[in-house]
Formats: C-alpha cells, structure tokens, sequence
C-alpha cells in the first residue's frame, strides 16, 4: 500500500485545476499503461453508489473504474487474498451491455437498450492506499479501489 494522493493533488489543483479531473487524469494513465502492459478492458464499475458509503467517505457522488479481463474470477474459484490488497466484499449487481456505448454522454434509456441481462456479481475491492485512508480523489486514482469481481 502507498500513502494517499490526495495531497499531491491537492497541490496540483491550487492552480485551479479540478481535483476531480486531476484524480480521473491519474487513473486515466494507469489504464493506458495497463493496456501498454497488454491488460484486456472489458467493463466499467460505478462506485460509492451507497449513500452510507458515500457519506463515510465525506463525499456526494458515485465514482467509477475500469475493469479489466485478468480481474474476473469464476463462481466458485478460489481466491488468493494475496492477488488483492486490504480486500473487502461487496454484492453487486451486473450489466452485461449486448453492443457498446459508443458515444462519451448516455442516457438511462441508452444504456438499457444496450443491456445483454444483469446478473448478481461479487466485487472484491482492494485499496493500495494504506489502512484505507482515502478520499473521492484517492479512490479515483486508485481506479475506484478495484480489485476482483466474481460474474
């Protein structure tokens, strides 16, 4: 685990720049350099839907992750705690899409016609910041505290 980034990007954005943009711009860069790496995307997860949740953490907003190919685990595989870092179990609900959201803006009903099914799933999230001491903007560039997920 690392110490959290909220005050790096604290210091960035006394500039004026949007912390939360700053926090996407960092996880945004990890993506690309997991997908240099050859790491498959294949969905995105919304977090902190919880108002419980959110108001633990001091926040008014879901965030959102990528998920990646090697970060699914099959029902019933058994899980090596080591593969995720201060993991936590969490019940989710899954959209399968049938086709692509192809433009950057969606609407509600441009995502239900492009729903397959849903389908329970399991999250197992994981923070690299230590003791879980974060914030909107640690959890951001920490790609939404990802870790695994069983479909």
């Amino acid at each position: 685990p690392c110490p959290p980034v909220r005050d790096a990007i604290a210091r960035a954005a006394s500039a004026g720049a949007d912390p939360l943009a700053l926090a996407y711009a960092v996880q945004q860069r990890n993506t690309e350099h997991a997908l240099a790496a050859g790491r498959r995307l294949v969905g995105r997860k919304i977090g902190l839907t919880s108002v419980a949740v959110q108001r633990q953490l001091g926040v008014d907003q879901p965030d959102f992750g990528m998920l990646f190919a090697d970060m699914v685990r099959q029902d019933g595989e058994e899980i090596d705690w080591g593969d995720v870092l201060q993991p936590k179990v969490e019940a989710e609900i899954a959209l399968v899409l049938e086709h692509d959201l192809p433009h950057a803006a969606h609407t509600v009903a441009d995502v239900i016609r492009a729903t397959a099914f849903a389908l329970p799933a399991i999250e197992i999230v994981g923070s690299r910041i230590a003791n879980w001491d974060i914030r909107l903007t640690d959890t951001i560039a920490d790609n939404a505290s990802s870790g695994l997920y069983v479909l």
